[in-house]
């Protein structure tokens, strides 16, 4: 495996390649959602975000920010949370997963939904992301999907290891820079490989100069395709 100063050899041309993009708002379709999420009274979550200008079907766009915002306005409520959970399911699959919406709504219909919601999100703002990973356990939703709940619901400072999105097209790029979340843990089991997950791009994003929130970002971008141009 890649030690730390090799994966920051590797990734320092990609940063610096890519280092003025950044993550463009994400594009769903209210209409696709709306039957999934009506039965379970939550398609009031589809105003999230703003009308694509460009689009004739009624599209909207939803970022990082518009989950920021709705993390402040949930609180503690537990259907707040709810809603946000919501959220973060339209924004991380766009227009390109088209089995969210029904992943949503076996979430939603599941009875442990607002237990898991509350415990996780304590834990990951304790700093507590193995407990959190392995808390999380609900109908339809898998890691590529509650890692991005973790990343929403985590409001610690900056400064500390707060929560990342793990999902396939991040382990393509890392994978083939050479890093194994595997050897990493020095286990097979999935909650501790995140947490090393979580630890080494916080130290790699320090030592780049960047945000690990966009070092992630341009991991899942790149899908792999990790060659310097």
């Amino acid at each position: 495996m890649a030690s730390q100063g090799d994966m920051v050899g590797r990734l320092r041309p990609l940063v610096e390649m890519h280092r003025g993009r950044r993550q463009a708002p994400v594009r769903f379709r209210p209409a696709t959602w709306r039957p999934w999420l009506e039965p379970h009274g939550a398609a009031y979550v589809l105003k999230l975000g703003v009308l694509d200008a460009t689009s004739t079907s009624g599209e909207r766009l939803i970022n990082r920010d518009d989950l920021a915002a709705a993390r402040q306005e949930c609180g503690d409520d537990p259907e707040g949370l709810r809603d946000l959970f919501v959220a973060v399911m339209i924004w991380g699959a766009g227009t390109t997963n088209g089995r969210a919406p029904r992943y949503t709504s076996a979430a939603l219909g599941d009875a442990r939904l607002s237990h898991v919601l509350q415990v996780t999100r304590n834990s990951v703002r304790a700093g507590e992301l193995t407990q959190a990973y392995a808390e999380f356990i609900l109908r339809g939703v898998r890691r590529s999907f509650f890692t991005k709940w973790f990343a929403a619901v985590d409001d610690r400072d900056a400064a500390y290891e707060r929560a990342l999105i793990l999902d396939d097209r991040v382990f393509q790029s890392l994978n083939a820079l050479g890093w194994s979340s595997k050897e990493a843990a020095s286990t097979r089991r999935w909650s501790a490989r995140y947490a090393a997950y979580i630890e080494a791009m916080h130290e790699w994003a320090n030592s780049l100069g960047v945000t690990a929130e966009w070092l992630e970002w341009l991991m899942f971008d790149l899908n792999g395709h990790v060659e310097a141009q």
